[in-house]
């Protein structure tokens, strides 16, 4: 859904709001007002009990239509539209019932819905119950919609013809489409977090894990007892970038991650490869992006080193700076042109772990907000800084265990 899509559904509860308050002034000045002041008028608790009711159906909505979903909703809308009986609908087959008639009703369903399935319009009919106890005499049928189209019906019965009925399912049914379009929203973020990880976890080079196992096995004749710890690192290091869960991770982890790659890379590089590690014990639980530190690491490690022979220093701190934890990954290598950069995070240009940086600044940029891109300072020949400002709280940014 669309930002003014969700903004209107965002007005459309402030309008309703009001109007449970101004209805319930005109009833307080015609002398509606309950015994007890502090519970407002008829109006007002009305209003208040109509939103309470939604809120209660939205959750089970918001993770999409499916059998158990529309079970624990059917019968909160059910109550919000004060009907006889109501179903829920998906394309194929009725997910769930609420109220009686259940057993003789449910089978016709697929064909009073149909006709709605396909054009997407609501209809409404007499039921044609032929039980004379039935209290299921008029049916309103109201399209379930996505972004990608009718996804269900809702199906609310009464005892009789009803215009207001039908003009109340239909609202509540563009409501509870609004809910799962923000579900469809949420599994569409969730998609592209996992393919951007994927993306970060093809940056681990091939390369980079024969040359780490290469290194080990040079230390098993000389050093087994390195060779030995080697091994562990490479074993947690792996675990941790190829972890399933989790989206966001602690500082303290992302580090530990970083530590054992540096170990790797140092057994193979030796003294060619310095490392200095400033952190502030203060920021270590911090939550930020999972693996968004280890493609910056990388990139100082691989420019770092690439074209000298002298070596290359990388320098990683972490820093408390009040309300965010400043983490920076600066190397002394050949550096890059700026244009070149600006390319490289723009998607146009992939120049060594571009994807890695652009990939980075992006998911930053999300989570965050534009004003927490990476900082990228650097010169042809004049290495590279790289900062990253972390707001230490941010709603829904939470770590998960592993």
């Amino acid at each position: 859904m669309s930002g003014i899509a969700l903004a209107a559904a965002a007005a459309a509860g402030a309008v309703l709001l009001a109007a449970g308050f101004v209805l319930g002034g005109l009833a307080a000045r015609r002398g509606g007002r309950a015994a007890d002041p502090g519970l407002g008028t008829p109006v007002e608790r009305a209003t208040f009990h109509t939103l309470h009711t939604a809120s209660l159906a939205a959750p089970p909505l918001r993770a999409g239509l499916t059998e158990e979903t529309a079970g624990k909703a059917a019968g909160t809308l059910r109550s919000l539209l004060g009907t006889e009986a109501l179903c829920l609908t998906d394309r194929g087959a009725v997910l769930a019932w609420d109220g009686p008639g259940e057993d003789h009703h449910r089978a016709h369903v697929p064909e009073q819905v149909a006709g709605t399935l396909e054009s997407g319009r609501g209809r409404s009919a007499h039921t044609g119950c032929a039980d004379p106890a039935c209290p299921l005499r008029w049916a309103v049928v109201a399209p379930l919609t996505g972004e990608d189209g009718v996804l269900g019906a809702l199906v609310a019965y009464g005892s009789r013809e009803s215009a207001v009925l039908a003009r109340a399912a239909t609202e509540v049914a563009r409501w509870a489409s609004v809910q799962l379009e923000l579900a469809e929203l949420d599994r569409s973020r969730t998609r592209i977090v996992e393919a951007e990880i994927r993306a970060l976890r093809a940056q681990i080079s091939p390369h980079f894990i024969f040359n780490s196992l290469a290194a080990i096995a040079s230390f098993v004749r000389t050093d087994p007892e390195r060779a030995r710890e080697l091994l562990l690192e490479f074993a947690d290091f792996t675990r941790y970038s190829f972890r399933r869960h989790g989206e966001f991770a602690q500082l303290a982890d992302e580090l530990r991650s970083i530590e054992q790659y540096l170990a790797l890379a140092g057994a193979r590089f030796g003294d060619r490869l310095k490392v200095t590690l400033q952190i502030a014990p203060e920021v270590l639980p911090v939550t930020l992006p999972f693996l968004c530190l280890q493609p910056l690491v990388e990139n100082a490690v691989k420019h770092g080193l690439q074209d000298r022979e002298r070596g290359c220093r990388v320098v990683i701190a972490a820093r408390d700076a009040g309300a965010e934890a400043v983490v920076t990954v600066e190397d002394d290598g050949i550096g890059m042109d700026p244009e070149l950069l600006r390319a490289v995070l723009r998607g146009e240009h992939q120049a060594g772990s571009g994807i890695g940086l652009s990939n980075v600044d992006e998911r930053l940029r999300q989570v965050y907000g534009v004003e927490h891109g990476l900082v990228i300072e650097t010169g042809v020949g004049a290495g590279m800084k790289v900062t990253v400002r972390i707001p230490k709280y941010r709603p829904g940014v939470h770590s998960s265990p592993h």
